[in-house]
């Protein structure tokens, strides 16, 4: 008897498997298709509500998913997706989430068919492999000296953004900054960390330039009626504290007369004068102080003679922000009064405070010898938009570095996924067996994308996807679809290009997401 219950155990196993399996695919499917309708320059954008209140209407693939309050375990390995690829390439996040959707799709038809998924995930992985191949070959070399090349990739990488209408502004803009920030000697070591983004809400998108120094958000400190511009600067970047000290621990002093008293207040004030005298003597006329925790930075009478020894001052700035300006500004953050050396201080044609919107910024130009950065001003008529143009601009500034990393372009407009398709068509019949029957199913989910964006543009989807597979059978591989025009052109003539880097990433991330998905057979809890 003891041999049924051996097999039926056995049977019940398997099923178990097979359902963890069903349900993790469903649950990834369901996290790709709620992105799927942003995809493109079409594409819809989404309202996302935060419980506090809080709303952000973008398109950007990983601000959906990283906003997305996801459950399922399989699920959030889209979410993770995304955020690897906007770390690897910055741009093409809802494009990955979708590929990979399609693939797990497909998985599900082999699986049903009784393909065991450790073929499946190494054909995938082979079919990847073949896909870098082919984007390699079609892919068309750039030169960084070509301005032109560049401003397309940033172009397309914003025209499906919310802001797309201001490209021919911000495209400049991020070219521009990223080429400034790039060292020649070492291309490949591009840090978006000196490429500063200044938001201030008031004005339009119109209104954002690209400053040729540095801005700071914060005011100067005229409460002491100190000065507002500053020509010919000398600039220290404090991190102590000009105020009183206070001693480690909690004292009390009681003071039971005046004289006691006016001797406190007396002591003070010399030691906030000698503070200042020293400053004064380093020749230095602009103050940037940082940020204090334990004590005021900087006190009322402290201000008021900094005001009376024509100190421009600038405080609250946040201790993240001190390497980019002493990089900026090519001088040295001054840690104690007696390191106040004019060695130490940056140079600067003019500090002056500029009325920006409801408030102001300051603005630090004519920097000598300044470092290798850039800085953004970005203005826009409320939150929403103001946080949308800096993810864009974001977006932008990645697909510039990915172009300086790896200096290929190749088309957009769906037409390298079409080019990859027929060609692992083609190629899976030179396999045996199951594999090629598997690359098929690789090359038929790419479809995936230039049907979302003909979906996404309302046109006939099936239609555009069929004529632009005879375009590309007939030899056109640049052949892709306009959604502007609702036609299919050349994408190379039309100027939609994307960085080679974005699709390859896409691509391999998306079948190692897969990957992991298909080899999980069980969810184990832990308590």
């Amino acid at each position: 008897m003891a041999q049924p219950k051996q097999k039926h155990e056995m049977y019940k196993e398997s099923a178990r498997k097979k359902d963890v399996r069903t349900t993790n695919i469903e649950a990834a499917k369901v996290v790709a298709d709620a992105v799927r309708t942003s995809l493109g320059p079409k594409g819809m954008d989404k309202m996302v509500a935060s419980p506090d209140g809080q709303v952000i209407i973008t398109n950007d693939g990983a601000t959906i998913l990283q906003k997305m309050t996801v459950v399922q375990p399989a699920a959030k390995m889209l979410v993770e997706l995304s955020k690897s690829q906007d770390v690897v390439a910055g741009d093409g996040t809802t494009s990955v989430v979708v590929i990979c959707g399609a693939l797990l799709k497909k998985c599900q038809e082999l699986l049903a068919q009784g393909v065991h998924p450790t073929v499946i995930s190494d054909s995938f992985n082979k079919a990847a492999n073949k896909a870098c191949e082919i984007l390699e070959s079609i892919a068309i070399p750039v030169n960084l000296e070509d301005r032109e090349s560049l401003l397309r990739a940033a172009t397309t990488s914003l025209s499906s953004k919310v802001v797309s209408q201001y490209s021919s502004l911000l495209s400049p803009m991020a070219v521009d900054s990223v080429l400034k920030v790039m060292d020649p000697n070492r291309p490949g070591l591009l840090d978006l960390r000196d490429i500063r983004v200044v938001c201030k809400s008031g004005g339009t998108i119109d209104d954002s330039e690209m400053v040729d120094g540095i801005v700071f958000d914060q005011k100067t400190a005229k409460t002491a009626g100190g000065p507002t511009r500053m020509d010919n600067a000398k600039i220290g970047l404090i991190q102590f504290q000009i105020s009183p000290p206070k001693p480690d621990m909690e004292n009390n002093v009681i003071v039971s007369d005046y004289t006691q008293m006016d001797r406190v207040y007396k002591e003070e004030r010399n030691y906030i004068l000698n503070a200042v005298k020293k400053i004064k003597a380093s020749g230095c006329n602009v103050l940037l102080i940082q940020k204090s925790i334990l004590r005021d930075a900087v006190s009322e009478l402290a201000l008021h003679y900094l005001a009376k020894a024509k100190i421009l001052v600038i405080r609250d700035i946040e201790r993240d922000d001190i390497e980019f300006i002493s990089k900026t500004l090519n001088c040295l953050p001054i840690a104690h009064i007696d390191h106040m050396k004019p060695e130490k201080l940056g140079l600067a044609k003019i500090v002056e405070e500029v009325d920006c919107g409801k408030g102001s910024v300051v603005k630090i130009t004519g920097i000598e010898n300044s470092g290798r950065t850039a800085t953004v001003l970005l203005r826009g008529s409320n939150k929403l938009v103001l946080e949308e143009a800096d993810r864009s601009l974001h977006d932008a500034l990645c697909v510039i570095r990915c172009l300086v990393t790896k200096r290929f372009l190749i088309p957009g407009g769906a037409s390298p996924e079409m080019e990859i398709d027929l060609q692992l068509n083609d190629w899976s019949r030179t396999l045996q067996g199951m594999e090629s029957f598997c690359v098929r199913a690789f090359a038929q989910a790419l479809e995936v994308v230039p049907y979302t964006l003909a979906e996404n543009a309302g046109l006939n989807p099936i239609r555009i996807v069929t004529e632009l597979r005879s375009m590309h059978a007939a030899g056109q591989k640049y052949a892709g679809i306009n959604v502007k025009k609702n036609a299919i052109t050349d994408m190379v003539e039309a100027k939609v290009v994307q960085p080679l880097l974005v699709t390859t990433s896409a691509l391999t991330l998306a079948t190692e997401c897969v990957r992991m998905i298909l080899k999980i057979d069980d969810i184990v809890p832990v308590r």
